[in-house]
């Protein structure tokens, strides 16, 4: 049996070899294929945070062979050329080299007796001026933007480009960006940028001539099917035995996410062995303090800072909790979320009045925060989860549907699991 350390089969959050699992629905990695083949459209890849996206890509697009660039890094536009140059090895700045030659004649013009400027050699007058040739090297420079040398560099390549993350931009950039490489796009060039799908970027509104030249593939929630299949993999190649009925449990409390799922299985493995084991290891059950675990280092960073809300010079209200206890109102709306989902685990989008239900229910009657208060509170924490660049925007407040989403499969998995006030 070959040896494998645990981390390298179960691996979170980043490309799995032994555990890559190949999904069925919607053919995606076809679909991803095809791109190669002068699509002349924008491919987007959309879902939800941890579904998978980033693995996907890079399985048809390797870093290896393609141009990848992190949205979650870029503050200018230029950010993102620059790190194009970088790994294709282009430059702004390109200089030619030339010789010029130059002849002299080092002759001297005599004048007055006593000068003799010839001499008469065989019979014949001889002018014996010295002639002498120069050379000279001529530098001349020329420079590019990081945009007009980034998209030189990759139309001379033909390598693909990749944007992750590329909600994360600023509109504006979206747009620019976007413009900047429609000529690729025209010419064949694959170009594939990945993204949430809750109006964080629209290529069609950034760029209007975009219409009808996007390739959309759109990644679903993972199956039981689907994430059962990575348990099933990996522990065998670790001696390790686990019952079906545990990968379902741990499937269902997934969240449709890979990634937790990865998480999941590297912590039952890593509780037994380091590599795989000479003899055959059998996990029996699985307690809840796994979950737990695992819940508190994903989700609670994020929680913690919309607990905290933005600055503000006063303390908050107080409100006083039915069971004893007092929070405030972005603790208790927060309080509020996870009951509902505990009482609902595969919940994702929340209706407005049944969050300010479940506020009612947590809080004594003369505690209880107005709508417009709700409201404002919803619209803050969305601004933090937003501008944190240690996290990903967690929730996403469709004012007008009066509907909040969680986007993020962690911060729910979190709100389940973590223990996020004192009740």
């Amino acid at each position: 049996m070959k040896i494998l350390r645990t981390m390298d089969v179960f691996v979170p959050g980043g490309m799995p070899q032994h555990t890559y699992i190949q999904r069925k629905q919607g053919n995606l990695e076809e679909r991803l294929h095809s791109t190669q083949n002068n699509l002349c459209k924008l491919v987007t890849v959309t879902g939800g945070t941890k579904s998978g996206k980033t693995v996907l890509v890079n399985k048809v697009f390797p870093k290896t062979t393609s141009i990848w660039v992190d949205g979650g890094h870029v503050k200018i536009e230029d950010d993102i050329w620059n790190s194009v140059l970088e790994q294709i090895g282009g430059r702004t700045q390109i200089e030619t080299h030339s010789k010029e030659s130059t002849r002299s004649t080092d002759g001297k013009l005599f004048e007055g007796k006593g000068e003799v400027p010839f001499v008469f050699k065989g019979g014949m007058e001889v002018n014996e001026s010295i002639s002498k040739e120069t050379e000279r090297e001529r530098v001349e420079g020329l420079s590019f933007s990081p945009r007009a040398a980034a998209v030189s560099q990759i139309r001379k390549s033909k390598k693909s480009l990749i944007i992750d993350d590329f909600h994360y931009l600023d509109r504006h950039v979206q747009g620019d960006v976007i413009r900047a490489l429609k000529p690729l796009i025209f010419d064949g060039i694959p170009v594939i940028i990945i993204a949430i799908p809750h109006r964080r970027y629209d290529a069609v509104k950034v760029e209007r001539e975009m219409t009808g030249r996007i390739e959309s593939i759109d990644i679903l929630p993972w199956g039981t099917d689907e994430l059962i299949a990575i348990p099933n993999e990996g522990f065998p190649l670790l001696n390790i035995g686990i019952d079906n009925k545990l990968c379902i449990k741990l499937a269902e409390e997934a969240y449709g996410s890979p990634y937790i799922m990865q998480e999941f299985c590297r912590q039952l493995a890593s509780d037994k062995v380091e590599k795989t084991s000479e003899r055959k290891i059998t996990i029996p059950s699985i307690q809840n303090n796994l979950f737990i675990k695992v819940a508190e280092g994903t989700g609670k960073v994020v929680f913690d800072k919309l607990a905290k809300g933005p600055r503000q010079r006063a303390d908050r209200k107080q409100r006083t909790l039915k069971t004893g206890g007092t929070v405030d109102i972005y603790q208790a709306t927060l309080l509020a979320m996870a009951q509902l989902l505990q009482e609902e685990p595969s919940l994702q989008t929340i209706e407005y009045e049944k969050l300010r239900l479940a506020i009612r229910n947590l809080l004594l009657k003369d505690s209880v925060p107005q709508a417009q208060e709700i409201t404002r509170v919803l619209k803050e924490m969305e601004e933090i989860a937003s501008k944190d660049e240690s996290s990903i925007p967690v929730i996403d407040l469709e004012a007008d549907e009066r509907k909040i989403h969680i986007t993020d499969p962690f911060f729910a998995f979190y709100l389940k699991w973590g223990v996020p006030l004192k009740k």
